[in-house]
């Protein structure tokens, strides 16, 4: 994992720190005319523009870096794009100065873009140091990234490495370190309370198992994460085509995420009682293999008619989220990479949430727009409810074809009987093609806006 306590240093008075200085095109003659003759002169020959993510260092007499000019371009600036900066400056001490609206989000932007999965490969490091502002939390910034990075270090695991076991071992991992409690059914036990979990299951030569962890005050505030943890998804009897098993290892992204959620929780002591739960599986083919139009008993005694065993997702969240449902949590928070109509609909770059409440979607919204972890909330339309239904159960796991997102959605919400605000996140999990502070693989979506929600909520 990215260690990334060597890549942000507190604020304190040292030597040969090199500044960056943001630079929007409109403001170019502004710096320019702050700076020496010879560094005008640099910037002429070197043709710098400031347009998004130009980078130029300009040297001092000695050849070394006198100062960086980083441009922000003319539009509206990506917070992000200070990434860009881990990867292409040289080994070096730098600063942050003019010309950054917010610090925060620069800062921890840099960290992101330092960030590498390198467990399989020969590691080559690159002593970039970033100092930090004096007024800068820096432990709240390596809290978030750190975070993230653990997030990322889980889906990119391919899952020869991750499976059923290997998640557990990172949720223990995870407990142990923060003093919860830890509980893991699986085996007959799983079969019994939570059958469909089995069902999904049952097929892989790695046993399924609900992981389920609990921190905190037990008279505080309920605050229960349910994370979707298909560690392999082929699609079960209704098999996936190879080029869409390519990407499956990322199917445990919603676990991975909302441990990268509870560890922020965790680190920063919130006043809650959290709770964790992880179904985790891998959803094999095999002479055991659930079946289209098999009919299985839910947690909670609602049947279900599978509709497609590649919507395997929706069966363990069920059995999850009616166990969390029963102790009536304050937010019951689900992450899943669930559907490919949400990448439709929205990008990877852009989940969906649902959540009957318009108060709590406003303000999770507003957080995602701060943090630069965007959503957009999409309607749990009722009427759609009625594309669930089955001959024979008391519901299909599948929906008709339209509105793939919100069935799902609909379909999960069915399991949440007390809980008066659930929210649901279909994630993609993935960057698919880098970007500054997001290298291409396994990608942290939706943590760090819940994350701001509910320290504005609790805290």
């Amino acid at each position: 994992m990215t260690s990334f306590e060597n890549h942000l240093i507190a604020y304190r008075q040292a030597k040969n720190i090199c500044p960056i200085i943001g630079c929007r095109k409109s403001d170019l003659k502004a710096v320019n005319a702050n700076l020496s003759k010879t560094a005008q002169s640099w910037i002429k020959v070197n043709g710098f523009k400031a347009d998004e993510g130009d980078i130029l260092i300009i040297p001092n007499s000695q050849g070394t870096c006198q100062e960086v000019l980083f441009g922000l371009g003319s539009g509206p600036a990506n917070p992000f794009v200070t990434g860009k900066l881990a990867n292409e400056l040289p080994q070096g001490k730098y600063c942050f100065s003019n010309g950054f609206e917010d610090l925060d989000n620069a800062t921890l932007g840099f960290l992101l873009g330092c960030y590498q999965f390198d467990r399989y490969k020969a590691k080559q490091s690159k002593k970039v140091v970033l100092v930090a502002g004096k007024d800068q939390d820096v432990g709240e910034i390596l809290r978030i990234a750190s975070a993230v990075g653990f997030t990322r270090d889980l889906i990119n695991t391919p899952a020869n490495d991750m499976g059923p076991q290997q998640v557990e071992q990172a949720a223990g991992a995870l407990a142990k370190r923060y003093k919860a409690k830890k509980k893991v059914i699986k085996g007959a036990a799983l079969e019994k309370s939570f059958p469909m979990v089995h069902a999904v299951g049952r097929a892989s030569s790695r046993a399924p198992r609900l992981i389920d962890l609990t921190w905190g005050d037990a008279k505080a505030p309920k605050v229960t994460l349910v994370g979707k943890g298909v560690v392999f998804d082929t699609g079960g009897l209704d098999i996936k085509p190879s080029s869409g098993m390519l990407l499956m290892k990322k199917d445990m992204g919603g676990a991975a995420n909302v441990l990268g959620l509870a560890q922020m929780i965790m680190d920063v002591q919130m006043p809650v009682r959290l709770r964790v739960l992880i179904p985790a599986v891998e959803n094999a083919i095999g002479s055991d293999a659930f079946r289209p139009s098999d009919v299985l008993q839910s947690h909670n005694g609602k049947t279900v008619e599978v509709g497609n065993t590649d919507a395997e997702g929706r069966l363990v969240l069920a059995d999850a989220l009616s166990l969390a449902d029963k102790e009536n949590p304050d937010l019951l928070i689900d992450i899943a990479t669930l559907t490919g109509a949400a990448r439709v609909a929205l990008g990877p770059d852009l989940p969906p949430f649902y959540v009957d409440d318009d108060a709590i979607a406003s303000d999770i919204a507003a957080c995602g727009l701060k943090v630069n972890d965007p959503l957009w909330r999409l309607p749990l339309w009722r009427p759609y409810e009625k594309m669930l239904s089955s001959d024979i159960a008391d519901t299909n796991s599948v929906g008709s074809g339209f509105g793939g997102s919100i069935t799902a959605a609909l379909f999960l919400n069915g399991f949440v009987e007390k809980t008066k605000n659930h929210i649901h996140f279909d994630i993609y999990g993935w960057t698919p093609n880098a970007k500054p502070a997001r290298p291409k693989g396994g990608e942290a979506q939706a943590i760090r806006a819940l994350y701001a929600y509910l320290k504005q909520r609790y805290c």
